[in-house]
């Protein structure tokens, strides 16, 4: 089917049964994977130390494959921003690899695009992906809870991927949403948009810095892992006062898990963030449950690609075309 590319540019691989589970099962699924010398290698907390990683970047650009797939998130892209083979890279998607990744991958996808306005896929990692388990990949919370087999709907996303027949993704709107929208006469909401975004904490660390998009009229989406409430509040209020936010033509929230509320939080919650957020953008429609994020159901999605959103009887549509 596909040759992939596993390496690892974030954190140190911990669940080593999900990595040998991960590759078998990509072989089983036809797939030929090359596994990057330092796929499995540790320094500290990351997957080697700063030159190991990047090194492991360019092999994965200079591999020739149909696609390069990170191993897990984590921390670590952050410090390489300065050094990334950008051109490199660029000329790997040029010649048909596509970049798959999550989490902490949101920081080389946002600092590509960028800086070359190269395209990349937000979709599942080796580990937390196809090395699905009961435990899964949990370290610092990334991975969660599974049923012990990769998701179907993940798993079909990808082959779409893969295959090059990928069009797009649809999801059922809450009843809060569609109240909303309902008000619109209009259910195109955005056409020919660039669709951007990835983890909430990786996009609100670049604001500000020369790996900062700047994209006008796009279709923002995000979301996250272990963060509470009120600090995912704090960072997209910060992305909204920093005026970006309003210069989108919506913004679709995905799966934001593995928190804990407190009885100090009185009633606050990720809801009233979300209807808040609502009042703040009047004129940018604020979507939710897009079926992405640290969870086993997620959608692949096209980093940098032109969209069109859609919302008809209740559905929302992201459509790409042949984006690969």
């Amino acid at each position: 089917m596909a040759h992939i590319y596993v390496y690892s540019p974030s954190g140190a691989v911990r669940d080593r049964a999900a990595f040998r589970r991960g590759v078998k099962r990509l072989q089983a699924m036809g797939h030929e994977v090359e596994i990057d010398a330092d796929a499995l290698a540790s320094f500290e907390r990351f997957a080697g130390d700063d030159a190991i990683r990047l090194a492991a970047i360019g092999r994965a650009a200079a591999s020739g494959a149909d696609v390069a797939l990170t191993t897990r998130g984590g921390y670590g892209i952050s410090r390489l921003l300065p050094k990334l083979p950008y051109k490199a890279l660029q000329r790997a998607v040029g010649k048909g690899t596509r970049f798959v990744g999550i989490s902490d991958f949101t920081a080389l996808q946002l600092a590509l695009l960028a800086k070359t306005g190269t395209p990349t896929w937000a979709g599942p990692a080796l580990c937390e992906g196809f090395g699905a388990a009961d435990s899964g990949d949990r370290a610092d919370g990334h991975g969660g809870a599974s049923s012990g087999e990769p998701d179907d709907i993940m798993l079909a996303c990808f082959d779409d991927m893969v295959s090059g027949i990928g069009e797009g993704t649809g999801w059922r709107l809450p009843k809060a949403d569609r109240d909303l929208l309902a008000k619109r006469r209009d259910g195109h909401l955005a056409h020919g948009a660039m669709l951007w975004g990835g983890n909430l904490a990786m996009v609100t660390s670049l604001l500000g810095t020369p790996w900062w998009p700047e994209v006008e009229g796009g279709v923002l989406f995000l979301e996250d892992v272990g963060e509470h409430p009120y600090r995912i509040e704090r960072m997209l209020l910060q992305l909204h006062y920093a005026g970006v936010l309003a210069r989108q033509k919506a913004v679709v929230l995905g799966q934001f898990t593995e928190y804990k509320l407190g009885p100090h939080d009185k009633g606050f919650s990720l809801a009233k963030v979300i209807e808040r957020l609502r009042g703040e953008l009047k004129k940018v429609p604020v979507l939710t449950a897009l079926p992405f994020g640290h969870l086993p159901t997620k959608v692949l999605l096209p980093v940098g690609r032109k969209v069109d959103l859609l919302v008809e009887e209740g559905d929302a549509m992201l459509l790409w075309g042949h984006a690969h």
